[in-house]
């Protein structure tokens, strides 16, 4: 791999493998982690990962004691977490995410890499390490590392597919061997070097259908015996892990017999008070807003018409952005409804318009169309480089980003979908800030 910094001066020693002998302190300790496990098929893995978290601190503090470590959110403090994904993920080091895989003594060429900390924002991470631990030598060796950026380029090419336990087979070869790399990395890049992808604000929209298959699955995912992947089928099973409330209930909370009836009954109970996470755009035609997109503080603007509003209120800033777009084309039904929401994103201070009106696709089926406005609140500007993406569910569908020294003042995209399609909105900054909404779909007759 290339050497990123090869004209800085280090004071620690170069080493193909890094073996870090393990302590007394961290066998107990990764002993008492495994407690917390009540699928005992799974505590084998939860040990390793946790001696490997040990064993990687020890070699930081050596190697570079400068450097700060935040165990805070690192996933195997966080039992509901360590029961489920075969890994420490969110693990933070000098600000940057990291992602340890544990494995025992390494004989293929391939790893079993978890497909959470690679498809799921909220696992993913900045670097990933593997450590192979051989726990009866009481020893853990680094045997590589690799980029989140590369990482996903070499995965992208390759396309390979995902095993049924929820994993992928990465080769080694894909991982640095040479650790040192991985030290000036973290010495001297900013977490922003390494784009991840964002984390939605709020989880993405799950279906009312797996919320009835996961109640239906309920006697199943509370046996101590069973294995998430056994049971669900991934997408169930990316729903589950963002929910950590919910996992910890189903994987976590003890499973005594004369508490099984009232566990179930608890875990119903959350599953029928998850809140689907979406704007429903097509209740503004009906001169409503859903529950959700309330708590998000998107306000309903009147109809539009030709009469007077107060200067520099959102209706009028609307009525004249609206009015901008036509002579150039763009063509707005008095059908059409639009809302506005505050947003804050670090420092700035954004205002998001949303327009939309129903329509026909060129097959004659029902389908409507989103217009997205981004602007600044009253009395502040739009910063050069900010950028506004809107995707389907599994593309980037249109970029528009406010170019330096523009006069520009807006950023504007258009899409159009039929009934049953929900558009995502992503609203970045600079580097390392971004905010993703919650999708937008148009469901008219939803009550």
């Amino acid at each position: 791999m290339m050497n990123y910094f090869a004209d800085a001066a280090f004071d620690f020693e170069a080493s193909p493998l890094e073996t870090i002998v393990l302590e007394g302190t961290h066998i107990e300790s990764a002993r008492q982690l495994t407690l917390q496990i009540p699928n005992e098929s799974r505590r084998w893995q939860t040990y390793l990962n946790a001696l490997a978290l040990f064993a990687f601190e020890e070699w930081l503090l050596e190697r570079a004691p400068e450097l700060s470590i935040d165990r805070e959110q690192c996933s195997i403090f966080q039992p509901q977490y360590a029961n489920a994904i075969e890994a420490v993920c969110n693990f933070q080091v000098q600000g940057f995410k990291l992602c340890l895989i544990a494995m025992g003594t390494l004989t293929d060429t391939a790893i079993a890499f978890p497909r959470a900390v690679l498809d799921l924002p909220e696992f993913t991470a900045h670097f990933y390490i593997v450590v192979e631990v051989i726990e009866e030598l009481e020893q853990a060796t680094l045997q590589g590392f690799a980029r989140y950026d590369h990482l996903s380029e070499y995965y992208r090419l390759s396309q390979l597919p995902a095993e049924p336990n929820w994993t992928y087979r990465l080769p080694m070869a894909w991982f640095d061997s040479n650790c040192d790399e991985l030290l000036r990395s973290l010495c001297f890049l900013q977490p922003g070097a390494i784009a991840l992808p964002p984390i939605p604000r709020y989880p993405p929209a799950t279906s009312p259908a797996i919320h009835t298959e996961l109640e239906a699955l309920l006697p199943q995912l509370q046996s101590p015996e069973s294995k998430l992947w056994d049971v669900l089928t991934w997408e169930q099973g990316a729903a589950l892990l963002r929910n950590s409330e919910l996992l910890n209930q189903l994987l976590v909370v003890p499973r005594r017999e004369t508490e099984t009836a009232q566990n179930l009954a608890n875990t119903k109970t959350k599953l029928q008070q998850l809140k689907e996470p979406l704007v429903n755009v097509g209740l503004w035609l009906r001169d409503e807003i859903n529950e959700f997109a309330q708590t998000l503080s998107w306000v309903l603007l009147p109809t539009f018409a030709p009469e007077a509003v107060p200067l520099r209120s959102p209706t009028q800033e609307l009525e004249v952005i609206l009015k901008q777009l036509e002579r150039t084309g763009t063509n707005i039904p008095l059908v059409a409804r639009g809302a506005y929401s505050d947003l804050k994103l670090a420092e700035n201070a954004l205002r998001l318009y949303a327009v939309t009106w129903p329509r026909l696709s060129p097959e004659n089926l029902p389908a409507w169309t989103l217009l997205l406005i981004l602007g600044a609140t009253p009395g502040t500007s739009l910063v050069g480089g900010v950028k506004l993406l809107l995707s389907d569910k599994s593309h980037v569908l249109l970029e528009r980003v406010l170019e330096p020294n523009t006069e520009e003042t807006y950023l504007y995209a258009q899409v159009a979908g039929t009934w049953d399609e929900a558009f995502m909105v992503t609203i970045t900054t600079k580097p390392g800030e971004s905010l993703t909404l919650p999708p937008f779909v148009f469901r008219p007759d939803q009550g």
